[in-house]
């Protein structure tokens, strides 16, 4: 793909993710219910916007609002439902009342996605040890990218964590992209850029009318722009 800045939008359905790739998206994350911060589409949703587009679409692995796994069988079902119907790239992280990695949870969903690529999300943000976690899961397969603001309160308040950890990429756990993204603003970009920070993730900033109202193609194309320049 060059050596552009990867840029990622959230897609509720097909529409989103024309829209998405018509403005420049390089990839997309495929969600449903964004009042629960994003939960696993159906079936049907993610094989009519993988059909509808041809950039890498990761769909996202999660049951409930919050970073608890929930009923890991079903988990497990979906997954495989999800790779029956020809997923290849997903995005999930769970974590213990402790806010501890869930590695329980994390290991029985990677071993049913069978080496394909993922991405750790936000979790992170909430994680009780942040440089913990990226140990825990140094090692399991298909793990490439870490979606994280650096706080939980957005990039805002993360920028300095996120500068950081964009330094240690040479150290156990830090192997994995950081994917900026989280009240991730124009503004932000600059900064996060001169940290080698090379891939971003946008949602509402995709939509215009907020989250009732469809991605548009000239939004995501401000955001290209913007990184190309």
């Amino acid at each position: 793909m060059s050596n552009r800045a990867l840029l990622e939008v959230i897609a509720l359905d097909a529409e989103d993710a024309v829209a998405a790739q018509a403005g420049g998206a390089d990839r997309l994350e495929l969600v449903t219910d964004m009042a629960a911060d994003g939960l696993t589409p159906p079936v049907a949703v993610f094989t009519e916007t993988k059909a509808a587009v041809d950039i890498p679409l990761r769909v996202m692995l999660r049951l409930t609002d919050g970073f608890a796994a929930g009923d890991i069988r079903l988990l497990v079902e979906k997954a495989h439902a999800m790779r029956a119907a020809g997923a290849e790239e997903f995005v999930l992280g769970f974590l213990d009342q402790d806010g501890h990695v869930d590695l329980v949870a994390v290991e029985r969903l990677v071993a049913e996605l069978d080496g394909c690529p993922w991405t750790f999300h936000r979790a992170i943000d909430r994680a009780a040890d942040r440089d913990v976690l990226r140990k825990h899961l140094a090692d399991l397969p298909g793990l490439d990218t870490y979606l994280t603001a650096g706080s939980p309160g957005g990039v805002d308040a993360g920028m300095d964590t996120l500068v950081a950890e964009a330094g240690h990429a040479d150290l156990p756990g830090y192997e994995p992209q950081i994917m900026a993204g989280g009240g991730l603003r124009l503004d932000h970009l600059p900064r996060l850029r001169a940290a080698g920070i090379e891939a971003f993730h946008i949602g509402g900033m995709a939509r215009p009318g907020g989250w009732s109202g469809p991605v548009e193609a000239a939004a995501v194309r401000e955001w290209r722009a913007a990184l190309d320049g």
